[in-house]
């Protein structure tokens, strides 16, 4: 989640929860203040009626309610000693004057007890709160919208706050995902004014003039191991050639300069693979364009077929769909004939090599004699199965690290009596 969204979040809960209980509070004290108006009001009309009662001789006993909204009931002298004044809501049945049949209406009622003549009496006061009641209700849809408009309000303007305040930062990592490294000219940039900025900034421009500093040395250090390593190698490989062809040799003698060349060769080779994996894991291959794996595999697979002829091996390709990527074309050329010659040499006479494209996999299998390899170790640098093996043992390192360049998922697994190779090109 991304971090405007995040204090967004979280700012919208923190005024959620405020205002949520801010408009409880306010709508419990407006009730509270209604309530003590309605209870001022029977406190007055429960005086005024024990004044009326006080001068008559004798309180009937049994007074119910009437047009007086008030009863009298007769108790003993300890119920009323017992008995303090009482306030509480409930409903009664009311006659209205538009309805014949009397209905349940909301009222509030005191209870309390006075003393007539030697008599002890309860009083019972009711006030209909049709009106409070209409009040309350309107009360609460009041606050229910206002509090539903400033929590809207108040989001929308921090969301446009905090998008104005991180747009900055955004267009910085967009142009820090944009950079690489001998490659882009401008060094990512900020226009602000927000000092936490301005520091980022300060230490990202420390930190690619370090990492630019080290590059070129990596650079320049590649460069010069291509050229003073294959330069002596070429001479050694054309020496040991010229002596092999003169003649008057011992068949020893014959016989340790080949291994000698051979050594040579694959010394050429292995500095070769290695300063590419170099150049690969340095990113200097990134010239991408759209790329149609079928004809490259096409391609490659006829240049192949003398190889493949030679040792016996049928190459079947299966094209379920179109299979296009974007990714350098030398780097995909790699990947795709690193893949099918590590599964044609290692083959078994009489084998076959099985290749299948979908839309977004290209899974190359093959047949061989040698057992299942390791899983945790396959793509790791210098690995080999068969140690009389006189590969260099990076063709398969090389194949991870440009998937892991370009976020790829390769996988192996044996079954069937094949090693399957399957390369995800849906980023990871």
């Amino acid at each position: 989640m991304k971090l405007a969204n995040q204090t967004l979040k979280y700012l919208s809960i923190s005024v959620l929860v405020v205002i949520a209980l801010w408009s409880t509070i306010f709508y419990l004290f407006m009730l509270e203040v209604i309530h003590d108006n309605i209870d001022e009001e029977l406190e007055n009309q429960k005086r005024l009626i024990i004044q009326e009662l006080a001068s008559e001789a004798i309180v009937s006993p049994d007074l119910e309610f009437g047009i007086n909204n008030y009863k009298v009931r007769e108790i003993s002298e300890q119920q009323a000693i017992k008995m303090q004044n009482v306030y509480k809501d409930t409903m009664l049945y009311m006659q209205d004057d538009d309805d014949p049949e009397p209905e349940l209406e909301p009222v509030r009622m005191l209870t309390t007890a006075f003393e007539h003549k030697g008599h002890y009496y309860e009083l019972s006061i009711i006030n209909s709160m049709i009106e409070e009641s209409d009040l309350i209700k309107n009360l609460f849809y009041s606050v229910l919208i206002l509090f539903i408009l400033l929590v809207v309000s108040i989001v929308s303007i921090n969301r446009v706050v905090i998008q104005r305040l991180w747009s900055p930062l955004y267009r910085f990592l967009d142009q820090l995902t944009k950079f690489r490294l001998g490659k882009s000219g401008d060094k990512p940039a900020m226009d602000t004014n927000i000092q936490e900025f301005n520091d980022l900034q300060l230490a990202v421009r420390t930190l690619i003039h370090h990492n630019e500093e080290t590059y070129e040395q990596q650079k320049q250090f590649i460069g010069n191991a291509s050229h003073e390593l294959q330069t002596p190698l070429a001479i050694m490989i054309n020496k040991l050639e010229m002596m092999a062809e003169t003649g008057g040799l011992q068949p020893e003698q014959s016989n340790t300069i080949a291994e000698v060349l051979n050594t040579a060769e694959r010394l050429v080779r292995l500095n070769k693979s290695l300063l590419l994996l170099s150049k690969i894991e340095n990113k200097q291959f990134l010239n991408n364009e759209d790329l149609s794996i079928n004809q490259l595999v096409t391609l490659i697979t006829d240049e192949l077929e003398d190889v493949a002829a030679f040792k016996n091996v049928r190459i079947n390709v299966d094209q379920k769909d179109e299979l296009n990527v974007r990714l350098d074309s030398a780097l995909a050329n790699i990947i795709v004939s690193n893949l099918i010659r590590n599964a044609l040499f290692h083959n078994m006479e009489g084998g076959e090599v099985n290749i299948a494209i979908t839309e977004n996999t290209f899974v190359v299998a093959n047949t061989s004699r040698q057992a299942a390899l390791d899983k945790e170790h396959v793509f790791s640098r210098f690995y080999k199965s068969d140690a009389s093996s006189k590969g260099t043992g990076l063709g398969l390192a090389i194949v991870q690290a440009i998937c892991s360049l370009y976020g790829f998922s390769i996988s192996y697994h044996y079954e069937k009596n094949q090693h399957i190779f399957k390369l995800d090109f849906r980023p990871e």
